[in-house]
């Protein structure tokens, strides 16, 4: 099953899709192990970000270590935010990194405008996907501001949620999804990123809130499944509300990195058990999704029958 056929079925089920998001190249071998004992499908994701500021090294070197541990009844290797414009308003050969991803056998890949004016967003937003569903692979693109990697802190996040700064639009993401063509939505509607500063990223991630009113009008308004990032932090009652107003998959960062790195420089296995745990946790405890391969009828095997 593709990609983006599971994304959809997830939506169909009022499931959601967990996107672990890998820093650390030795993070990957337990997120898949996770994934299977678990008996849960989830996407494998690299961001641009991670392989600039942490230590994933490249595309290229992500696409190794996925092909030595991947499972394809549980995983499908996802490129996460490769941004037109980046956190330090540095613009990116962003077109680069798409087709280096594609080149690996990638299999879907994220395309962030969501700096540019909306017109420009559109515009890089439809060159990618033209490139991608050329080559098979699903697109994802950005519409509003998820805050959280900027440099600097964050004002005081009651005020950011009150007055839904940054928030999607539904009559632009209605615009945008018929005029991209992409196959998801990466929405704002209350979540933030993780710090990925070296002196914030250790703090504790803001208890965020979702405003489900905007993201049900954004379910209606696109008619594609949507997507959370920031997904670490944010109260279960609210993800799990998402989730039936069409979050169909959920980007997973913080909760698994930060384990990561309190026991990595002690040991590298312990680390790997650290987020081996921790992954367990969101697919059973945060996310409800023990068992998602049946649920949405992708072919898989549980390790205990």
């Amino acid at each position: 099953m593709k990609v983006a056929e599971v994304i959809s079925n997830a939506r169909r089920a009022e499931a959601a899709v967990p996107a672990f998001n890998i820093p650390y190249l030795p993070m990957m071998a337990p997120i898949v192990q996770a994934l299977r004992d678990e008996n849960c499908v989830g996407l494998i994701t690299v961001a641009r970000l991670e392989w600039i500021k942490f230590e994933s090294r490249s595309i290229s070197a992500i696409a190794a270590e996925y092909r030595k541990t991947a499972d394809s009844r549980f995983t499908h290797l996802h490129l996460d935010h490769v941004p037109v414009i980046d956190e330090d308003n540095l613009h990116v050969d962003y077109m680069a990194d798409i087709r280096t991803a594609l080149d690996e056998g990638f299999e879907s890949v994220m395309i962030d405008g969501s700096r540019l004016p909306l017109a420009g967003n559109i515009a890089a937003t439809r060159q990618v996907v033209e490139l991608a569903h050329g080559r098979g692979a699903a697109v994802e693109g950005e519409l509003g501001a998820v805050m959280g990697h900027e440099s600097g802190p964050l004002p005081p996040y009651d005020e950011l949620f009150a007055s839904g700064k940054g928030f999607t639009d539904p009559g632009e993401a209605s615009r945008f999804v018929g005029e991209t063509g992409v196959d998801w939505l990466s929405v704002a509607v209350g979540s933030v990123h993780g710090a990925i500063s070296a002196a914030a990223r250790t703090q504790k991630k803001v208890e965020a809130r979702l405003n489900i009113a905007v993201l049900e009008t954004l379910r209606t308004a696109t008619g594609v499944p949507l997507v959370l990032h920031g997904g670490t932090g944010i109260r279960k009652d609210c993800v799990l509300e998402a989730v039936r107003h069409g979050i169909a998959k959920i980007n997973i960062a913080t909760a698994v990195r930060q384990p990561y790195e309190k026991l990595a420089g002690e040991s590298v296995t312990k680390a790997q058990d650290a987020v081996y745990a921790a992954a367990v946790g969101v697919i059973r405890n945060d996310l409800e999704i023990a068992g998602l391969v049946q649920r949405i009828g992708k072919e898989g095997r549980n390790e205990n029958e």
